[in-house]
């Protein structure tokens, strides 16, 4: 596999090694050792897959505390996916990551905990699946408005599908609970 760094660089890029043959294909998705010596790390407890019609736009999310990291891959269709740096005191606090996640490719972003994480549906349908580092917790998760205008990603949608909850998202800067950013060593 193939890892890099996106312009967050704790968000990672990875791009398994496919073996096509006549009968199909095969991939591996996770592997603990692998993965872990390319920078994903924490114990997955839990696997999530959802399927979501064009135009749909989920996030941004995340948990605070009892923060996730996700490994989000896509298993049918095409996403345009999101990572926002939400950690209060991060030199890139606000920045975002977008990057076209596809079914075909069957790359993965690697989200660690400490950053928000949405997308949008560009295929007719997708289904996405994802790991997660810690349980749902619905009394900790908190929405980042999608079209904040502080942190300005360039969705390539105009008039998405939401959720009630997508619909009423706060700003960035009005967030009251963030997770610290932690200077690594």
């Amino acid at each position: 596999m193939d890892v890099s760094q996106t312009d967050l660089p704790e968000v990672l890029l990875i791009k398994p090694r496919i073996f096509p043959d006549s009968r199909g294909r095969f991939l591996e998705t996770w592997q603990r050792d692998r993965y872990a010596d390319s920078g994903v790390v924490g114990e997955f407890v839990q696997d999530n897959v959802s399927r979501s019609v064009k135009g749909t736009l989920r996030g941004l999310h995340f948990q605070e505390p009892r923060a996730q990291g996700k490994l989000i891959m896509v298993l049918s269709g095409t996403i345009f996916d999101v990572a926002v740096d939400v950690r209060r005191g991060s030199p890139r606090f606000g920045d975002w990551v977008g990057i076209t996640l596809d079914s075909d490719l069957a790359h993965q972003l690697w989200i660690p905990p400490g950053f928000a994480h949405g997308f949008c549906v560009m295929s007719e349908t997708v289904d996405l699946m994802y790991k997660c580092t810690d349980f749902y917790s619905p009394s900790t998760e908190r929405t980042i408005k999608w079209d904040d205008p502080d942190i300005n990603i360039d969705w390539p949608i105009d008039d998405p599908i939401l959720s009630d909850k997508d619909e009423v998202g706060v700003q960035l800067a009005a967030a009251e609970i963030l997770p610290e950013f932690v200077q690594s060593s």
